[in-house]
């Protein structure tokens, strides 16, 4: 399912959910009309995870490593055009903990009349993503601004006893 890097890697993160909002949107309507919204979302939801865990995977095959020091890298992409605003807590091997405080990817797509498939595209990715880049690694997260709260709570934390760059399959 993982396509080789193209001309569309360069682009900013958020336009690229914008792209891809304005067309599944009504891609998704019409299929929901045709085999009940339901479905289509529980569809759409494996699929953005499968691509989310892949994409985990090929961050870490890029990274040459699988470690939480180097995971920041990633959120430099998210956050490009001040997608993001970011307040780090806590940034080590083994944690890396941050609340979001501005999200334009909430913002866009309350502007597009989807949040509810805002949060599909966008916020979904995020566990998936990490189990492709280091599957010791768990994500906790209690709240996010695209659901109304006061910020989104990213809490990474590398599993106790899982190793925390020699991971099979790529080199530390």
């Amino acid at each position: 399912m993982t396509q080789p890097s193209s001309a569309i890697d360069a682009l900013p993160v958020l336009l690229r959910r914008e792209i891809e909002a304005r067309v599944l949107a009504p891609f998704v309507d019409a299929l929901a009309a045709e085999f009940g919204r339901e479905r289509v979302i529980e569809i759409l939801r494996s699929t953005i995870v499968a691509i989310a865990r892949e994409q985990g995977e090929a961050l870490a095959a890029r990274q040459g490593r699988r470690d939480l020091a180097d995971f920041a890298e990633a959120t430099a992409a998210w956050t490009k055009e001040d997608a993001l605003a970011i307040d780090v807590l806590e940034h080590t091997s083994e944690r890396y903990h941050f609340n979001v405080t501005r999200c334009r990817y909430a913002e866009m797509y309350r502007a597009l009349g989807i949040p509810e498939l805002g949060a599909l595209l966008s916020c979904n990715r995020d566990a998936a993503l990490i189990e492709g880049y280091h599957p010791g690694v768990q994500l906790t997260r209690s709240t996010t601004l695209m659901q109304g709260g006061s910020c989104c709570d990213f809490r990474y934390e590398l599993i106790q006893g899982s190793p925390s760059t020699n991971v099979p399959g790529v080199k530390s």
